[in-house]
């Protein structure tokens, strides 16, 4: 009986966790981009506006839920800060997450 539990655990792990891991590798890919778009010299003198399009247009390409408002740009004298801040709700059998993400980076 007991191994029958353990079998039973591990099942119901592995199922959250091939429902969880594609999630977190998309906003993995989000983040590679963002760290990318904020270290590129050119886009220190681009405008918010075609930044933000550029984030959306990747995140809508991954098919992660982030919208205008989600994307934050601070600029400072020669850098550019870039942070995106989204919530992706995950609703499982008998139980319901909300997972909190946070891609950002920053020119040096």
């Amino acid at each position: 009986m007991r191994i029958a539990a353990a079998v039973l655990i591990l099942v119901i792990l592995a199922a959250m966790g091939a429902r969880l891991l594609p999630l977190y590798l998309e906003n993995m890919r989000l983040q590679s981009y963002v760290e990318g778009i904020a270290q590129d010299a050119e886009n220190r003198t681009r405008p918010d506006d075609m930044l933000r399009v550029a984030v959306l247009e990747k995140a809508a390409l991954l098919g992660l839920p982030v919208k205008a408002d989600n994307v934050h740009i601070k600029r400072s004298s020669d850098t550019v800060r870039i942070d995106v801040r989204y919530i992706v709700r995950v609703d499982l059998p008998l139980y319901t997450v909300d997972l909190h993400f946070y891609p950002g980076a920053g020119s040096r």
